[in-house]
């Protein structure tokens, strides 16, 4: 079967100007954006000292000293990467030139007040603004969503994102000790994964759950999202398996009337090194034993869904395309269905009435 997994990369590049110099930057974007051959342009942050270090690594050009000094020197075509928290979000892109494209980070706020007022500098200022919610454009998502576009394993039925690995949170300190960790900073992905190929849930079902030994809001989460009355979609996390890794699972799983697809997302078993990512299918022949296929694809959730991010951004404000996959009004529903978690969560399941007869 001819799978097509590959992004469309723009056909003409923008100057790229990246504000923040985290993790994720030397981990995900600078990797993503030198495979792709993007042009970034120069980069900063609160401490330049961090800026300095991956600039010399990945040869960018220019450390800026400080956001404003960024924004100044900024050709008028530039493309703006804030890699910062989400309580600097909108201080940062206050400071933007009107209209400016730009790829926020991940969550698009801490709580949903926080959320409100992103999204009201950004209609403001008209922003052509994006949220990096990459998992989209992981290869193994990619090939999915060609298989499923073509309906070559009918009408979907069951979506199911399973993750049970130990996810050592020390190593992310600016998230460790957030109100809502699970949720908020891992599980969005995977709820925004299911909403852009089911849609919006018609409601929620949620418990977030943290660990008896652990200082930590939350580390395990069951979400269920509602949509037709023949539509099960789950979302369930487990951040604790801390048993080795033979049981370990990570995974989407997609099954409709014709066939099913699994792709396994490697990243986040044996954290942080990882493990190869698998993708397989199975459609079902009249006759027929199901047999289930392997396809090799190339790239994996990091660095390469960060390439799809950034190019969909580009072509969009190039006008090479006319849909910006993850825009910020597309990922404020992705934070609605977070928010009605929450809240689901807190108000706890239905009672059983123990005794009453």
């Amino acid at each position: 079967m001819e799978i097509n997994y590959q992004y469309t990369l723009p056909k003409t590049s923008r100057p790229i100007i990246i504000i923040g110099a985290g993790g994720i930057v030397n981990d995900a974007h600078m990797p993503a954006y030198r495979k792709a051959g993007f042009e970034v342009y120069g980069i900063t942050n609160r401490t330049k000292e961090r800026a300095e270090i991956i600039a010399e690594k990945y040869d960018i050009p220019r450390v800026f000293d400080s956001i404003d000094d960024a924004i100044a020197q900024a050709p008028e075509n530039a493309v703006f990467d804030l890699t910062l928290m989400p309580n600097q979000f909108v201080a940062t892109l206050e400071k933007l030139p009107d209209g400016a494209p730009v790829l926020i980070q991940k969550p698009l706020g801490d709580y949903f007040e926080q959320t409100k007022k992103i999204i009201e500098v950004c209609r403001r200022k008209k922003l052509i603004a994006a949220v990096n919610c990459q998992l989209r454009f992981a290869p193994y998502v990619m090939a999915a969503r060609d298989m499923i576009n073509k309906e070559a394993i009918g009408k979907i039925y069951d979506m199911e994102v399973k993750v049970s690995v130990y996810t050592p949170w020390e190593i992310f300190p600016n998230v460790v000790h957030h109100p809502r960790l699970e949720i908020q900073q891992h599980s969005i992905h995977h709820i925004d994964l299911v909403r852009s190929f089911l849609g919006d849930p018609k409601g929620i079902m949620a418990k977030t759950l943290k660990h008896p030994a652990k200082e930590m809001s939350s580390t395990r989460t069951n979400v269920i999202m509602e949509y037709d009355d023949d539509v099960r979609a789950l979302v369930s996390t487990n951040h604790d398996h801390v048993f080795g890794f033979d049981h370990q699972e990570s995974y989407v799983k997609w099954e409709g009337t014709k066939g099913a697809i699994y792709a396994k997302m490697g990243l986040l078993m044996n954290y942080p090194d990882g493990v190869p990512d698998a993708f397989e299918y199975c459609i079902l022949e009249e006759e027929k034993k199901p047999e289930w296929k392997t396809k090799q694809l190339e790239g994996s959730w990091f660095p390469d869904a960060f390439i799809g991010t950034m190019s969909s951004l580009i072509c969009y404000a190039n006008g090479e395309s006319d849909q910006l996959d993850t825009s910020i009004e597309d990922i404020l529903k992705t934070m609605h269905v977070v928010e009605a978690a929450y809240k689901s969560s807190d108000m706890g399941g239905v009672k059983p009435e123990y005794g009453s007869i």
